[in-house]
């Protein structure tokens, strides 16, 4: 059950998205925000959604990158903004949060949010808003946190553009108290969780992110988000 959909952002723009709803709906029940990597609303994000989706999860993707002119520069402005912690693009999730609060299957009190790589930073700035039961970030490089929801985390330990970060994190929600599984998978890079192809997936997998497709830590990681999200978002 996945579907192409739109709401209305705060400066009434319409922004598309992709909403993916477990086949067994019985009542209202809990939902994710996804924040997709820097390649965008992928095969491979929607491929994650619906696995989610398969575990009770109603999950939206908003695209934001869709306002355009070019994803370069819609890449280039996220980016910004996630090293900020302002701008249009948090804007645009918080609009996607409130539409997706308001669906009829939707318990607007149990959403969480789970991204990856430049979704990852975001997932953990949504983290700190106070509107979110749970957040699962993927190989962030955030761990500025005023205060957090519980966070479920994972790292590879290939990729030398993290390394320090999860000690960091594990270490200021510990210092927080803020219920936490921080992972970092020592035989994988960046992007473990997804698989890139073409050339661009030759590309990344030889440079430092090590990014590749890791199938034994994509499993457990699986296991331990939605493990997390049980206890957490029900």
């Amino acid at each position: 059950m996945q579907t192409e959909v739109t709401f209305t952002a705060s400066d009434g723009t319409t922004v598309p998205g992709v909403l993916t709803v477990p086949t067994d709906v019985t009542g209202p029940g809990p939902a994710l925000v996804m924040i997709y990597e820097a390649f965008g609303m992928t095969d491979e994000m929607r491929r994650v959604a619906r696995d989610l989706a398969a575990d009770g999860y109603t999950v939206l993707i908003p695209d934001l990158f869709a306002r355009g002119p070019i994803k370069p520069i819609c890449v280039a402005r996220a980016m910004r903004t996630a090293q900020r912690g302002e701008g249009r693009e948090l804007d645009d999730l918080e609009a996607a949060r409130r539409w997706l609060a308001e669906l009829p299957d939707v318990d607007g009190d149990r959403i969480g949010t789970i991204g990856f790589c430049l979704g990852g930073s975001f997932a953990l700035l949504l983290a700190r808003t106070g509107r979110y039961k749970v957040s699962a970030p993927f190989y962030s490089g955030r761990v500025d946190l005023p205060r957090s929801c519980p966070v479920v985390a994972s790292y590879g330990g290939r990729d030398i553009t993290t390394r320090g970060y999860p000690e960091l994190l594990e270490a200021r929600l510990e210092a927080m108290d803020v219920p936490h599984d921080v992972v970092t998978y020592p035989e994988a890079g960046h992007s473990f969780f997804t698989r890139t192809s073409g050339v661009m997936g030759s590309l990344v997998a030889r440079s430092p992110l090590h990014a590749e497709y890791h199938a034994p830590s994509a499993e457990d990681a699986h296991r331990r988000i939605v493990e997390f999200f049980r206890e957490h978002l029900g």
